[in-house]
């Protein structure tokens, strides 16, 4: 049977490919692609289509979006495997695709799995036919095309992200599975509990084929189809052969473990942090949430006592975006680790907390004139802006002057810790101060 055949299925095919959608509204997530006010919908529905690339993880449907473009199109479809396909192959379709345009104006859509795995000479030999619009090319792929598609070819070629599935999709194609009579289990008796859903949303990680691959399994295991069966944790534990961490991303243990995790980086505790790291990571959170809440402990405990902590917390997040799960929990623990054993500093908060207080409570506030802009011609002789201003490079870097408004002359709002590098902050301060005459 055809891939893009989407007959009746045989009882025996996989859960997955019988629930596999038959039309755009069917799919489950990608509303961003597919929902009707989507300019690629759009073009799918007004069968004005161009070539493009579906680049997304696995099990996000991006063969299932080509399938139903074969039924919807007026155009000849034609797909080939790239794993099993040649330089001939392509030379063939293409020979073939310039005659059915010549005699017959039917356009041809070539659609290539896995087109990543083309290599340069595949890519070079399409590329004239897909120029030329010989081929209209639809090409998916769960490696990045930027680096496995070569330039000449990519720059004809739109590129569409699928993104992985969220907990709230894979809940409805679980519950569609289980209630559909036709392709799915709807004519077993059974049932799951919320936070089975959740445990197989986070073990599967956005992807739908292995959540019904999970739920099939379990479904075999139902030898009577007229007893109940509910799926639990327990059941799923058993069915996996790998204990399932109890992790609710949305209640309690979302929460507290991220606490935990803040709380034993600030109070230098390397193993505590890596091990509510890895607590969190092995329930599923979200990693980048994870490395955001790294870059604000970054600036808010450790601050000025050590600059370079931020940087990597920064540098860990940007790490995450780049390499995904589960490499990224590298890089995460190496600056979890150099967090927990940084000195800390609270004075960027302190000190910020001090002046957003004044700002509220001050009743007018002036910029000093010698200060304020004067950029303009005319601001130092109209309104004496800038006029009497000390530029600190003429006096060897440091001069000197009232930077803070009248009413706020004087004020302190940031105050070095003792630790770390905010000791050579401490150390300029003092000798500014002194030159002040302080």
């Amino acid at each position: 049977m055809d891939l893009f055949e989407m007959g009746k299925q045989e009882e025996t095919a996989p859960l997955a490919y019988r629930m596999r959608p038959r039309t755009l509204d069917q799919v489950v997530g990608q509303d961003h692609l597919l929902s009707p006010s989507a300019p690629f919908r759009q073009l799918i529905d007004k069968d004005q289509l161009h070539s493009f690339i579906l680049f997304g993880p696995p099990g996000t449907g991006k063969t299932t979006i080509a399938s139903i473009i074969a039924r919807m199109t007026q155009a000849h479809f034609v797909s080939l495997a790239a794993v099993t396909s040649g330089v001939n192959d392509i030379r063939k379709i293409a020979a073939d695709a310039a005659q059915r345009l010549k005699y017959y104006q039917q356009k041809t859509i070539l659609f290539v799995d896995e087109i990543h795995r083309f290599n340069k000479s595949q890519q070079d030999v399409l590329l004239p036919f897909v120029e030329d619009g010989t081929l209209y090319l639809i090409g998916a792929t769960t490696e990045n095309p930027l680096f496995e598609i070569n330039n000449a070819l990519l720059s004809r070629l739109k590129l569409y992200i699928l993104e992985a599935l969220s907990e709230k999709d894979l809940n409805r194609l679980i519950q569609q599975a289980l209630q559909d009579k036709d392709h799915g289990l709807g004519l077993y008796n059974i049932s799951i509990t919320p936070s089975c859903i959740s445990a197989i949303a986070s073990f599967c990680k956005g992807d739908a084929r292995m959540a019904l691959n999970i739920l099939e399994t379990i479904a075999n295991t139902h030898l009577y189809k007229d007893e109940p069966l509910i799926i639990d944790l327990n059941l799923l534990e058993k069915v996996l052969s790998r204990p399932l961490v109890k992790y609710d991303r949305r209640g309690d243990a979302h929460y507290d473990s991220i606490s935990a995790f803040i709380k034993s980086i600030r109070g230098s505790d390397p193993d505590a942090a890596v091990f509510w790291l890895a607590f969190m990571l092995e329930g599923g959170e979200d990693p980048i949430f994870i490395a955001r809440r790294m870059i604000i402990h970054a600036a808010e405990d450790i601050g000025l006592a050590d600059p370079e902590a931020l940087k990597l917390a920064v540098a860990a997040a940007q790490a995450v975006k780049l390499v995904g799960m589960p490499e990224a929990r590298i890089p995460l623990t190496q600056v979890a680790i150099y967090l927990a054993t940084a000195p800390k500093s609270n004075s960027s908060l302190t000190a910020i907390e001090k002046a957003m207080a004044a700002v509220r409570k001050s009743k007018q506030i002036k910029v000093p004139l010698p200060i304020a802009d004067s950029s303009h011609p005319q601001a130092k002789k109209l309104m004496q802006k800038g006029v009497a201003y000390k530029y600190p490079h003429d006096y060897g870097g440091y001069v000197s002057q009232q930077y803070l408004p009248d009413d706020m002359a004087g004020r302190v709002f940031y105050q070095p810790g003792k630790e770390g590098y905010e000791l050579k902050i401490q150390e300029f301060i003092s000798k500014t101060m002194k030159n002040k005459g302080q």
